[in-house]
C-alpha cells in the first residue's frame, strides 16, 4: 500500500515546489498597477507639522478679528503603494483587493508615462499651493471681501494652439468681451465655445493686446476637452493675510475643507457645532465644489479618525454608493454654500436625516 502512494507523493512534492517557484517569481515581477490605501487626516482646524518638525496652525490668519472654534474640520488624504521605479507584488495586490478600505489601480492612472516620481510631486505641491488660494479666495469672497482676482499665464504648451501667442506672466483680462475673474471662468468659456476660436483680452505688463486662438480637442482619460494649451494660477490681492501650512500633502482636494476652516475662524459661533466633520473636494473661487480621486480610501480614513460626517462632492456620489463604512454619515455637496448650510443644521442638532444623501445616478 505504502509503496503504491509513493508517486502521488512525489507528484505533490513538485506541485508544491512549482506553487512556491511561482510565488517567488510573482512577488519580484513587476505589475502595471498601484493601491491606493487611506491616508493621514489633518485637522484645518487644528495644527500640523511645519517642515523643520514644529506644530504651527494648520490656517493662521492676521489682519482681522478671529474667534474660537471647536470640533474637527478634517481633510482626508490618500496614500499611494507603489511607483513606476517600485511596483506593488502581485502577492500585494492580491491583498489589496480583498480590503474594501484599497484600491488598485493602474499605474498610468497615478503615475502617467514619462512622468517621474518627482515631476509627479512638483505638478502636485503646486495643485496644492493653486487649492490654498482658490479657497482663502472663496471663503473671502462668501464673507464678503474683495479678493482682487488676476488670472495669469504660467507656459504655453509647445505646438498648442496657443504656443507663440501667449506667455508666462500674461494676464487674461477677458474672453470674448466677457471679463474673467478665475482660471475657471476661462475653461468654461473655451468649453461653451465647443471648438470655436476665442479672442481673450491679455494684459502684457502695461500693454493690453487682443488674441485670437482656436482650441484643439483633447481625450485625458477617455474625457473630452477643448483646450489651447496653456497653464494657468490665479493670483489675488487679498485684504487680509491667510497662511495655510501643511508639508508633505499634494494635489487639489483639500480645497473645500480649507474654505471651510478659514471661514470657521473668521465668525463667530462654532461652525461644527462640536462634531467631528471630514470631508474632501477642490473648490474655485466662486465656491463650487469639484470631484477628487480616491473617495472610498478617504471614506475609511475619516471614519477611522473618529469622524461621524463626512462631506463629498456630488460629483462623486456613485463611488460612495455601497461604499460607506458603518457609523459615517455622507453628505453630498456642490458648493461652499451647501457646504455651510449642512454644517449649520448639524451644529443646532436639526433634522439631520433631511439632509441629502447621495444616490447612484
Amino acid at each position: 500500500m505504502s509503496h503504491s502512494r509513493t508517486p502521488r507523493v512525489g507528484l505533490g512534492v513538485w506541485a508544491l515546489i512549482v506553487a512556491l517557484i511561482a510565488l517567488v517569481v510573482l512577488t519580484f515581477l513587476p505589475t502595471p498597477y498601484v493601491i491606493q490605501r487611506p491616508g493621514p487626516v489633518y485637522d484645518t482646524l487644528g495644527t500640523a507639522a511645519s517642515a523643520d518638525g514644529e506644530q504651527v496652525p494648520l490656517i493662521a490668519i492676521d489682519g482681522a478679528k478671529t474667534f474660537q472654534t471647536s470640533g474637527s474640520l478634517n481633510l482626508t488624504t490618500v496614500q499611494v503603494v507603489g511607483n513606476r521605479e517600485r511596483t506593488p507584488s502581485w502577492f500585494e495586490l492580491a491583498l489589496a483587493w480583498t480590503d474594501s478600505s484599497k484600491a488598485v489601480v493602474p499605474i498610468d492612472s497615478v503615475f502617467p508615462e514619462g512622468v517621474t516620481s518627482e515631476q509627479r510631486d512638483e505638478q502636485n505641491t503646486v495643485l496644492m499651493v493653486d487649492s490654498q488660494h482658490e479657497a482663502t479666495a472663496a471663503a473671502l469672497d462668501e464673507l464678503g471681501y474683495d479678493t482682487g482676482a488676476a488670472v495669469k499665464v504660467v507656459s504655453a504648451v509647445k505646438d498648442s494652439p496657443a504656443d507663440g501667442l501667449l506667455k508666462a506672466d500674461d494676464v487674461v483680462e477677458a474672453i470674448d468681451g466677457v471679463k474673467v475673474t478665475s482660471a475657471s471662468d476661462l475653461r468654461a468659456a473655451i468649453q461653451d465655445g465647443k471648438g470655436k476660436a476665442v479672442e481673450l483680452t491679455v494684459l502684457r505688463g502695461t500693454d493690453e493686446q487682443q488674441v485670437a486662438i482656436t482650441p484643439e480637442l483633447s481625450t485625458t482619460n477617455g474625457t473630452d476637452a477643448w483646450l489651447i494649451g496653456i497653464t494657468l494660477t490665479t493670483e489675488y490681492d487679498f485684504p487680509i493675510d491667510v497662511k495655510i501650512q501643511l508639508d508633505n500633502v499634494g494635489g487639489p482636494s483639500a480645497g473645500m475643507m480649507f474654505a471651510l476652516g478659514i471661514v470657521d475662524e473668521l465668525t463667530p459661533g462654532k461652525l461644527t457645532g462640536g462634531n467631528d466633520i471630514a470631508g474632501t473636494g477642490t473648490i474655485d473661487a466662486t465656491g463650487a465644489v469639484g470631484p477628487i480621486g480616491g473617495i472610498r480610501q478617504k471614506l475609511y480614513g475619516a471614519r477611522d479618525a473618529g469622524a461621524t460626517f463626512f462631506l463629498a462632492p456630488a460629483s462623486n456620489c456613485d463611488e460612495v454608493v455601497g461604499h460607506i463604512p458603518d457609523g459615517l454619515r455622507v453628505i453630498p455637496t456642490s458648493t461652499l454654500e451647501e457646504s455651510l448650510d449642512a454644517l449649520n443644521v448639524i451644529a443646532k442638532d436639526g433634522d439631520v436625516a433631511a439632509l441629502p444623501k447621495c444616490a447612484a445616478s
